[in-house]
């Protein structure tokens, strides 16, 4: 990714400590699919990429040289029901955040996703097609460093009762990103939620990866008066309506929404092209909310610093969940 600022390097790290360098899958991999919205038959391939690379989309279906999109911040130009990339050629690629949430959960920093529409394949909704995918093909080291981008002082982003937030880890220098959600819904279904861990790729695959997009019955239909959410149905989101839940099989787990929005929250912080060590809150926050923060980080250089690499030793998740919609409690 570009960088705007001028870069300030650090590492910040205990001698004896081990490093986690790049990594990217080691073969390729392919899942097939339809799009949430357009409802299209999309094929998307994931193949290994040399260090530096990052994550980069290329649209088979377009002439060579327009169809290539970089998965970056400053390109998302659309936050309204997904996440959406647009390149200088007009070309884009939108429902990229559960993808991006499971190469970010998995470590995943250089990849090339070949697609052949617009839209990537929604799947059962969730990430976990993704995180199954990549963990059966296996990931290769590549010989550079990662580079973190570590937060120094608060940065936010406010709208209303909407708040997005990046904080300096408060034990010392941060090694990670902790996420900290709340969503609160008029449904009783849904109702109010809170769940906070730390994110390595055992904690995302354990904790948020199976959680699934959702939304309100009366919503559904109204995007399809418009043309939208086409593909959609109960194989691939939870559908509630009145305070109940309308999939046969229920709920994965009892506070499946407000994980699924931190999993949202993780592809989208994804684009800032380094991981981000720190603190990240969200209250009521979605795309846009996480997208704006991204862009008022990179507008206040002093307020991080490069951390030049990051420890391997798996981080303990920390589990912290409160629903009160439906009436669950648990805390670990």
């Amino acid at each position: 990714m570009r960088q705007t600022m001028s870069e300030r390097h650090t590492s910040g790290l205990e001698p004896g400590q081990m490093w986690l360098t790049r990594k990217t899958v080691d073969r390729r991999i392919e899942f097939r699919g339809h799009g949430l919205h357009g409802g299209q038959p999309a094929l998307l391939q994931v193949l290994p990429a040399p260090a530096g690379h990052g994550i980069v989309f290329v649209r088979s279906d377009l002439p060579v040289g327009e169809g290539r999109i970089e998965a970056r911040y400053d390109l998302v130009s659309d936050t309204r029901l997904c996440t959406r990339l647009t390149n200088e050629f007009g070309a884009s690629v939108s429902t990229i955040e559960h993808l991006m949430a499971a190469l970010a959960g998995a470590g995943v920093s250089d990849a090339l996703i070949r697609i052949d529409g617009a839209e990537v394949p929604i799947l059962d909704g969730s990430a976990q097609p993704f995180t199954q995918g990549l963990a059966r093909v296996g990931l290769r080291a590549l010989p550079m460093a990662v580079r973190g981008m570590r937060i120094l002082e608060p940065v936010s982003v406010v709208d209303g009762d909407r708040v997005a937030e990046l904080r300096p880890s408060p034990g010392g220098p941060a090694m990670s990103l902790d996420l900290e959600f709340e969503i609160d819904f008029d449904d009783a279904a849904i109702g109010r939620q809170k769940y906070a861990m730390s994110l390595s790729p055992d904690g995302f695959a354990a904790e948020l990866a199976d959680c699934r997009t959702f939304c309100k019955l009366a919503e559904v239909e109204g995007l399809r008066k418009i043309g939208l959410a086409q593909g959609g149905g109960l194989e691939n989101a939870i559908v509630v309506d009145q305070g109940r839940v309308l999939n046969p099989e229920g709920l994965r787990r009892p506070d499946e929404f407000v994980r699924h929005k931190m999993l949202d929250a993780v592809g989208d912080l994804a684009l800032a092209g380094s991981p981000i060590l720190g603190r990240y809150v969200g209250k009521r926050a979605g795309h846009e909310m996480t997208n704006r923060l991204l862009h008022a980080l990179f507008a206040a250089p002093d307020c991080w610093e490069w951390a030049e690499a990051i420890p391997t030793a798996a981080l303990p998740t920390r589990r912290r969940m409160t629903v009160e919609g439906n009436r669950t409690a648990l805390a670990v």
